[in-house]
């Protein structure tokens, strides 16, 4: 018995999770925008909302599919060819998620004091949404607090 078909296993399982953490992602983006206008904040408030929670499904996403990309080149039968196209597909998302950060935040991510991950956009947007205020009026410090 051999552990590749083990790791492929937990392959897909990771890519099915980094799938569904952005289709959730984007449900809740919804929600929450739509809270934002139920509340009276309007409609800039609510697209921003959406933005930045949706950037950070997404983003969240990446960061699982990247994950999966690794596991899954590094249990197979390792060749230059695979080890080229991880390399490929590891730089476009890393640049995907870069510019994704940089629209969410409005800063290069090395500027910022400390990072932000995606789950830690998603997570301060439902926080905020829960105590009823403005999922986000204004830009969030390194630690998350608005300004």
């Amino acid at each position: 018995m051999t552990i590749e078909p083990v790791f492929t296993g937990v392959a897909v399982t990771f890519e099915v999770v980094g799938v569904v953490a952005i289709v959730v992602g984007f449900a809740v983006a919804i929600v929450l925008a739509a809270l934002e206008l139920a509340r009276g904040h309007g409609g800039g408030a609510a697209y921003l909302t959406l933005r930045r929670t949706l950037g950070g499904a997404i983003l969240l996403g990446l960061e699982i599919l990247v994950a999966a990309d690794l596991i899954r080149t590094i249990t197979s039968k390792p060749s230059i060819e695979e080890a080229l196209v991880l390399g490929i597909v590891v730089l476009i998302r890393t640049i995907l998620s870069l510019s994704i950060q940089i629209e969410i935040d409005g800063v290069l991510p090395w500027r910022r004091a400390l990072l932000t991950s995606g789950a830690q956009v998603m997570s301060r947007e439902i926080g905020s949404a829960r105590r009823g205020g403005r999922a986000y009026g204004g830009r969030a410090d390194a630690a998350g607090r608005e300004s």
